[in-house]
């Protein structure tokens, strides 16, 4: 997929079935590991509204609390919306050490469509959950724009992209 052009991802990128479940056991403990290997002590959350979402937001929230560190913010955004132009600010406002992502792919998607647009989020600096891990839910932005990112599968497997390549699994955190 080319570079992001627009914000806005065509009507039919966006049709995609919805993620799976909130976040197994092993996959809040190895965000918390992968965060901890990049040097982290705050984080932002961004997630959908869906319950999943939410109850992933504060799984990954209380552990990270409990391992010592901040989260500096958590977000919701919507599945659909004219802009994503105000999550997006806030989102990247906060600053954190790391951001970790969470939702549906299709609003994901557009979140971080608007991100790589409009503010100075990168992605080298966030975590996927496995809800994103999927090839369709990063091929919605293009792996081209999400170099460095990483995530983390259900299972706890970690991987991250590379000058266009997924990069999995990396070894176990």
């Amino acid at each position: 997929m080319d570079a992001v052009v627009s914000p806005l991802m065509r009507s039919s990128q966006g049709s995609r079935p919805p993620h799976a479940s909130a976040a197994s056991e092993a996959e809040v403990e190895a965000i918390a590991a992968l965060a901890r290997t990049r040097g982290a002590t705050r984080l932002a959350i961004g997630s959908g509204r869906a319950d999943d979402d939410l109850t992933t937001v504060r799984a990954v929230a209380a552990r990270w609390e409990a391992l010592g560190g901040e989260i500096v913010t958590t977000l919701t955004w919507p599945e659909t919306a004219a802009s994503w132009l105000r999550q997006a600010t806030r989102f990247a406002a906060a600053d954190p050490d790391l951001w970790i992502m969470t939702g549906s792919p299709a609003g994901w998607a557009q979140m971080t469509r608007r991100l790589l647009w409009s503010t100075s989020w990168r992605p080298a600096r966030t975590i996927l959950t496995a809800a994103l891990s999927g090839r369709a839910a990063l091929d919605l932005v293009g792996l081209v724009n999400l170099d460095g990112i990483a995530g983390v599968t259900a299972s706890g497997d970690a991987w991250r992209i590379e000058h266009e390549v997924v990069i999995a699994p990396c070894v176990r955190t």
